[in-house]
């Protein structure tokens, strides 16, 4: 286990320096770059799903050690992949943009045409639905980090609260009861965790699609 897990990691901090290279990618090349971190992002979940498994299987004494382990590894990736899917929107938002601005400058127009006029109203119009829903986006994903991080604050500290208890289980010999009611209240906070970040990007794909 110890073997896969620090393969795992080293590959998660590959994918976060790959991620910081995305914003001076050029537009021919960056989709490949894209391709390439979402390949590795789907190997590290596949590890992932093996490390669970090797963490189950650990010795009663390491096991709860090993999955606090293995849940921070798959928080990180999690992250990663939220990161990844902003940055794609964010592409294809302004990807869209020029290509609308594009064809509104490239339309010309002969002597004979019967309505040489340019809808100005329309186009005002679109150019202000876009500019609002670039700024709900804004807010919508300022929104979603700030929970993000919130809830990676609180997992530290629930870890931190959790070693605690395990150091004093261990000293005071605890049940096996108690110890399965903290397992399973670790289990709840990783769900939460998990629903929350799943919520935000349900919303912020519904504000892409009916404001987009």
């Amino acid at each position: 286990m110890e073997t896969l897990y620090h393969q795992t990691n080293k590959q998660i901090q590959e994918v976060q320096s790959y991620m910081g290279r995305l914003e001076n990618t050029d537009r021919q090349s960056v989709h490949l770059l894209e391709n390439e971190l979402q390949a590795r992002i789907d190997q590290i979940f596949s590890h992932l799903e093996r490390l669970e498994i090797l963490a189950s299987k650990e010795p009663p004494n390491r096991r709860q050690n090993a999955k606090l382990r293995v849940d921070q590894l798959k928080y990180d990736v999690q992250h990663l992949q939220t990161a990844l899917r902003n940055f794609q929107h964010r592409r294809y938002s302004r990807e869209a943009q020029d290509r609308e601005r594009e064809e509104l400058m490239s339309r010309t127009f002969t002597t004979n045409d019967a309505d040489t006029s340019i809808p100005i109203d329309e186009t005002l119009q679109l150019n202000s639905n876009l500019n609002n829903a670039h700024r709900g986006m804004d807010d919508l994903l300022g929104s979603g980090s700030s929970i993000l991080t919130g809830l990676r604050d609180q997992r530290g500290t629930l870890k931190g609260t959790h070693k605690k208890m395990l150091d004093v289980a261990n000293m005071l010999g605890l049940s096996n009861t108690v110890m399965r009611l903290i397992e399973k209240r670790a289990t709840q906070d990783k769900f939460i965790m998990i629903g929350g970040m799943l919520l935000t990007c349900v919303v912020i794909f519904l504000v892409v699609k009916y404001l987009g």
